[in-house]
């Protein structure tokens, strides 16, 4: 029960607030002990259930609305082994052959808002807030503000009604004007969507890029990947990272490969999300409690990132030590912006070959000030 009022506690924090208490590592590690301590005994699930809830209740500032389709949460993947688990329980609910090919939608998850944008006769019509994913707020004059979102489609092949759904972000180059404000990016985009008047909205540099729907009526597409390029065709921004893989071992390599490229990237990224790509299996395998059977969230390990050395400062403390520290590009490690990293010391920068330029391994555990764990003499 207190680990269920705790995580209640943080989703107001970080869904209602936007002020996030704790990053995500430790979000999810006391999400997956609720879930872990439900399973091994029957009788705590309940009503209250964090695999029962979506986010947090919609605020009393905005009208509620109740989503033609519930906008359900992600299950949560972190190793090879979650992910050979994964594919194993979709082979044996479809009953297939252990050699079955599954092909997955492989899409970066952007640290952004999610939002459900409503088209009538291609006319944007309405737009809601994730909410508690069976009601959200009703903020369109706010998502009217941001240039991404199409107001009119006229293509002949856009659904009659169709509600589409993707990420509010704030490119990490336009929040360094907004650090003052807010801790990081997805602070920044969840404050000023929901501001009241929508003037304030229009004044903060939001983007919206799109991955997925809800309700639909005429959408002739059989597949994700087909989707994706026609919301690409239909004017939506897509990530450009998307690609269709299959079996375990390429969605590892495109995962470390990705995690690479997160230092370069102008928007945060905090893991990749595979969906099955045939929409005939996901119907298929249908939905589990509050997460999709098709759908698996790979989460980058949260105190650690990669970014690239911008200089070497010598910072003097107190009692005159000299302390040599790493200017990186700016980072989000769990939920906070870093861009110092110290070296400790000259033997530390000898001992790990680190210069100028180089492209790094940053850890933040805890509260414990960011240091640089190796750096990457390939790149050089």
């Amino acid at each position: 029960k207190k680990k269920i009022k705790k995580l209640v506690q943080l989703n107001k924090h970080y869904y209602d607030l936007s002020k996030p208490l704790v990053n995500d590592y430790e979000y999810d590690k006391i999400k997956s002990e609720i879930l872990s301590l439900e399973k091994k005994y029957n009788f705590l699930k309940s009503e209250k259930s964090v695999s029962e809830i979506v986010g947090y209740k919609p605020s009393k500032n905005f009208k509620k609305v109740t989503h033609k389709v519930p906008m359900l949460s992600l299950s949560n993947a972190f190793s090879r082994d979650d992910l050979i688990n994964f594919e194993k329980k979709i082979i044996n609910f479809l009953s297939a052959e252990r050699n079955f090919k599954i092909f997955y939608s492989a899409e970066p998850k952007i640290d952004g808002i999610s939002a459900s944008l409503t088209y009538v006769n291609g006319i944007f019509t309405r737009g809601l807030s994730r909410g508690d994913g069976n009601e959200g707020e009703d903020i369109t004059e706010n998502l009217k503000t941001i240039k991404d979102i199409p107001k009119k489609i006229t293509s002949k092949n856009f659904p009659k009604e169709i509600d589409i759904r993707g990420e509010v972000f704030i490119k990490n180059s336009d929040f360094k004007n907004l650090s003052q404000k807010f801790a990081n990016p997805r602070n920044a985009a969840s404050g000023s969507l929901r501001q009241k008047n929508p003037a304030d909205t229009k004044k903060i540099p939001l983007n919206f890029i799109a991955y997925t729907f809800g309700f639909e009526r005429g959408l002739s597409i059989n597949n994700q990947s087909v989707y994706l390029k026609e919301l690409d065709r239909w004017g939506f921004k897509v990530n450009p990272l998307n690609k269709l893989i299959s079996g375990v071992n390429n969605l590892i390599e495109n995962y470390n490969e990705v995690e690479k490229k997160r230092a370069n990237l102008d928007f945060d990224i905090d893991g990749i999300v595979y969906k099955i790509n045939d929409f005939a299996m996901q119907k298929r395998l249908g939905n589990v409690a509050n997460a999709p059977r098709w759908a698996v969230a790979h989460k980058f390990s949260s105190n650690k990132a990669i970014s690239k050395i911008l200089d070497i400062e010598i910072q003097i403390g107190r009692t005159g030590a000299l302390t040599p520290v790493a200017k990186i590009k700016p980072i989000n490690i769990g939920g906070v912006v870093v861009s110092n990293a110290t070296l400790h010391n000259e033997d530390e920068i000898n001992r790990k070959d680190i210069r100028v330029g180089d492209i790094a391994v940053i850890e933040r555990a805890g509260d414990v000030i960011p240091h640089i764990i190796s750096v990457d003499k390939n790149k050089r």
